[in-house]
């Protein structure tokens, strides 16, 4: 049934998935607005909460206490991956000397309710300790070094990882070894580098398995593909010095454990609003570009694989299976849902969830779920359930004076639900689909009974496939080759150009009519640089002349533009040397 707990003004309960929806009577409701935090386990079967005086544990089948602890100022809660250890962190508070802090991160042991360490963590981001999904490995980030502590034995350091300034750090998915991703920033004209060691060889200098380096980087998002087989960097900068952008700068760049690294060439110039690596990990989507912003799948190489085309879009969701991958615009923009079939790279639906501030596939791969939320919303808050196909299954909007804070799917893990062929057919719903209606733009009472003539501001690209086509020997082409095809193709164009203008000229001045006074019949001589030059003064000339007649006509010119007048006679007779010498 998937429950969904749902946390806001009106409380925290439980409400069971598809097709129900109803609430779930196993778990009971905890009134008031004192519930800060939630969290399931990685696995689903354990919920922890947070009710403003203990945080508890269930189990989640069968709705029993496991343990609770006395922890009123919980913020956050998070499971370690195989539900041995809940960390929980409370605002940082200093003693009542006033210099010495209180430790304020929690780890404590999930069947006994014993607290294992206790540290003192100032800042909220980044809280949590890092473990490996088979808990041999803990990791935290303490004063730019990374500590290590394994199975669990938080008395010794196991290991350090110990470089300049290490900002941020990664450990990757799946099974040992373990790899850890490492962010240092630029300092004193150094750039910033992202590195690869595997844990635990990190000394030396041959120990990294990979580097890359970049100058343009404030901030960097480090994203590991589920086999741990590469990352994706994000590299932002909080200022675009072009000027070009409101969002700064941001590159992106592929990093693999084999050592080999690039950047990625994105089609369309602008932000990077979202990049996520397919569950296959062999392929990944970016949605990037000034808006309508366009949106495409890469493979390794850092191909494109397919071109989405353009549209109104900031985000992209790869089901849990990742057959089907979901576009969308949230925040700023509408609302609107592309719903991909990836196999055949085909368009099933275009759902419409307007001011959604979240989303997540559910772990079926089946249903997803859209709401919106405070503090992000203050108004409609509430939530949404659809089948991919297009359909809304259900609809909860919360009274005007209440809010929503989360709503979230029970987890499951990988494997539990079996991949299901992709539906085209829209599934049937009791749920009218209260699609909004797009708002009329406004028309002036002269035009109200006249027809509508419609004008995009931006003509939306199409998706296109990027694969070379199977039966075609043609191998794609290399960056510079295509380069250098493109120079070849401009210099081409440009030629014939030349050519048709000098053949107009040629049938112009054959034509009987009225000449200016300063035109001479067009003769082509076989040189087309001397045809060049003549073509460039007889266009001086023309401009000279307009500006004589806006001069007659009372127009006061510039200083420049006088000049080019005073410049006329030495033009005319370098043009009389020019067609003397054919």
């Amino acid at each position: 049934l998937f429950p969904l707990p749902v946390r806001g003004s009106e409380g925290l309960y439980m409400v069971n998935g598809p097709p129900s929806f109803t609430e779930s009577t196993a778990f009971q409701r905890v009134s008031g607005k004192n519930c800060k935090a939630v969290a399931f386990s990685k696995d689903g079967s354990l919920f922890a909460w947070c009710n403003g005086e203990k945080v508890n544990i269930v189990n989640v089948t069968s709705a029993e206490l496991l343990c609770s602890f006395d922890l009123p100022k919980a913020v956050c809660l998070e499971f370690s991956p195989k539900n041995n250890i809940l960390a929980i962190w409370q605002a940082y508070t200093t003693a009542k000397d006033g210099i010495s802090g209180v430790p304020n991160l929690q780890l404590h042991e999930v069947t006994t309710g014993k607290c294992l360490k206790a540290f003192i963590q100032k800042k909220m981001q980044n809280w949590c300790p890092c473990w490996a999904d088979d808990e041999s490995i803990c990791a935290r980030n303490v004063n730019n070094e990374v500590h290590f502590f394994e199975n669990n034995d938080f008395s010794t350091i196991a290991n350090k990882l110990h470089l300049q300034k290490v900002n941020d750090f990664v450990l990757s998915p799946g099974a040992q070894p373990t790899k850890v991703a490492v962010y240092v920033p630029g300092s004193k004209g150094a750039p910033s580098f992202v590195r690869l060691y595997q844990y635990p060889n990190f000394s030396g200098p041959q120990s990294a398995l990979a580097n890359k380096s970049f100058f343009k980087a404030d901030k960097v998002t480090v994203l590991w593909n589920r086999k741990a087989t590469a990352v994706l960097v994000i590299a932002s900068t909080e200022v675009d010095k072009t000027g070009a952008s409101y969002y700064g700068e941001q590159t992106l760049h592929y990093i693999a454990t084999n050592g080999e690294s690039a950047v990625v060439q994105l089609p369309k110039g602008g932000p990077i609003y979202d990049v996520v690596w397919s569950p296959n990990s062999v392929e990944f989507c970016a949605v990037h570009g000034f808006m309508p912003a366009k949106a495409t799948v890469f493979n390794l190489k850092c191909d494109p694989v397919f071109d989405f085309g353009t549209g109104p879009r900031n985000a992209a969701y790869y089901s849990p299976h990742g057959h089907i991958l979901v576009l969308a615009g949230f925040g700023n923009l509408r609302g609107q849902m592309e719903v991909w079939d990836l196999k055949n790279y085909k368009l099933i639906s275009k759902p419409v969830a307007s001011d959604s501030t979240y989303f997540a596939w559910c772990p079926d791969g089946e249903h997803i779920l859209t709401a919106t939320c405070a503090p992000r919303l203050r108004v409609s808050n509430g939530y949404k359930i659809w089948h991919y196909t297009g359909s809304l299954l259900h609809s909860y909007q919360v009274p005007s004076n209440e809010e929503v804070w989360q709503v979230s799917w029970q987890p499951f893990l990988d494997g539990v639900f079996p991949v299901k062929a992709v539906k085209y057919q829209v599934v049937p719903s009791e749920v009218p689909s209260a699609e909004p209606k797009p708002a009329q733009a406004y028309r002036p009472p002269a035009l109200r009974n006249k027809s509508v003539t419609i004008s995009k501001l931006h003509e939306d690209e199409p998706p296109q496939n990027m694969k070379p086509q199977l039966g075609s020997n043609d191998k794609p082409l290399s960056k510079t080759a295509l380069k250098n095809q493109r120079k070849h193709e401009a210099k081409k164009a440009a030629k014939q150009e030349g050519r048709a203008d000098a053949h107009q000229e040629s049938t112009q001045s054959s034509a009987p009519q009225s000449a200016p006074r300063n035109s001479v019949p067009a003769v082509t001589s076989g040189d087309p640089e001397v045809d060049k030059k003549i073509k460039n003064l007889k266009k001086k000339l023309k401009a000279i002349e307009q500006l004589k007649e806006q001069a007659a006509a009372g127009k006061q010119l510039e200083k420049n533009q006088l000049e080019k007048i005073q410049k006329e006679k030495a033009l005319l007779q370098e043009l009389e040397d020019l067609e003397l010498g054919l």
